[in-house]
Parts: structure tokens; sequence; C-alpha cells
């Protein structure tokens, strides 16, 4: 987690675009105007229940709605700011695009039955290299404008499989099988979870997790995403 320290600064003193690099003006956040148009929004959240994202999702396990904030292609700004937040040491960017897809997807009453927010966790090795986990500081930065609890620790890794970026949908869903454990049971149940993660591409790691969530009973899940990549 950054420390509130740093987002205070980050507040204060915006610093530079994730994208582009240039100098962030005053009540620009994250990305400066021109990359912020450059971001291919998805526009999901007005459809959350038929959308294609939601649609991946069908017949996996029992997803209420499900978007993602804009489509990931490679070698475009959101490649770019992506691939900041998960190898360049930028936890702060992770939180701030949390908070800017609260802001947007708000208006459209996206979270309007949403009781708490899940990331997708980290191994515990996979978490250390980096330092962070991306996908816990953009459900950290949706939880500090939603006001919603943040589920951290009711489910873990077991363990840290190789990369996803090469596999086939198949390959992926063997890859990711068995590697969640729920934790705290009682602490899901009766709740409409988000699960957060920064990218989905074929669904394997959000239906794997959801599996195990699942045994908490009585629990609805939706998703939400940075991206979606592989469209």
């Amino acid at each position: 987690m950054i420390s509130f320290l740093e987002r205070i600064i980050n507040t204060i003193a915006p610093g530079r675009c994730a994208v582009c690099g240039a100098r962030l003006t005053v009540g620009e956040r994250l990305v400066c105007s021109s990359c912020n148009l450059r971001l291919d929004r998805t526009g999901f959240a007005a459809s959350p229940y038929e959308n294609e994202m939601a649609q991946m999702f069908w017949g996996r396990f029992p997803v209420e709605k499900a978007a993602a904030l804009f489509f990931y292609h490679p070698h475009t700004a959101s490649a770019k700011l992506i691939m900041s937040i998960k190898y360049y040491d930028h936890a702060n960017y992770a939180y701030e695009l949390g908070r800017m897809m609260a802001g947007e997807l708000l208006p459209t009453g996206f979270f309007d039955d949403i009781t708490a927010v899940l990331p997708v966790p980290l191994a515990p090795n996979r978490e250390r290299q980096r330092g962070y986990n991306q996908s816990r500081e953009i459900a950290d930065g949706i939880c500090s404008v939603l006001r919603l609890p943040l589920f951290y620790k009711a489910v873990s890794r077991k363990k840290y499989v190789a990369s996803q970026t090469l596999l086939s949908r198949s390959e992926r869903n063997d890859n990711v099988a068995d590697a969640f454990r729920l934790v705290r049971p009682e602490q899901l149940h009766g709740h409409h979870l988000l699960i957060v993660d920064d990218v989905a591409t074929t669904g394997a790691t959000v239906t794997a997790l959801a599996r195990e969530i699942m045994k908490a009973g009585d629990v609805k899940m939706s998703v939400l995403t940075a991206g979606l990549a592989g469209r």
C-alpha cells in the first residue's frame, strides 16, 4: 500500500502524466487531458448486464454485472498506463486509476447495490517482488470515493502461476485452477461484492476467484477492471 503521505503529496503536486510524461496541470490527475481522450472507453457501465465483458462470464459463474473502463490495446495509451502500474513501481498510479474509475462510473448507477470491494489477490512472493498488489491499489482508490469496505484478506492466493500473457484460453483456465483459498467466508456472506482487477483478457483469473468466493454462500458478485484486452 502506498503511504498516506505519498497520497497527500500526489494531491498537492500532481506530477507528470502516467502515459506521456507531460507535467499535469491544475485539475488533472494521473493522465493529462490529451492522453485521457486517447483512452478508448468501453461504455459498458451503461449496459452492465449484457455487454461483451459480462457475456464473457456467462455460464462460468453467476455474475451480476461487469464493466471495464477502457479497452486495452498494445502500444497505446491504455497499455502504457497499465505497464507503468504493473512493472515500473507506480502504486500511486493504480490508486489514482481507481479513483478515476469510481468517479466516471458513479453517475451511471453501476455501484448502486454494491456493498463491498474485493481485489484479485496476488501470491505473497509476487507481491513482495512488486512491492504492492496493483489490483488492491485500484480497489483502494475506488473505495476512497465510494466509502465501501475493502475485503483484501477474505481470500488468499495460494501460489504464483506463470504469466498468462502467451497462453490460450484453456491454458489460462488450467493455469489458475485451484489458485485461490477462501480464508474468511463469514466476512463475505450476504454481500454483493465488486471484484476488481487491472485487466481482463479471457476472464480465467476472475472466474477462478469467483468460484472460490461462492463457497462463502449467499454472495453476489460483479466485476470491474480498468481494461479489457484482446478486443
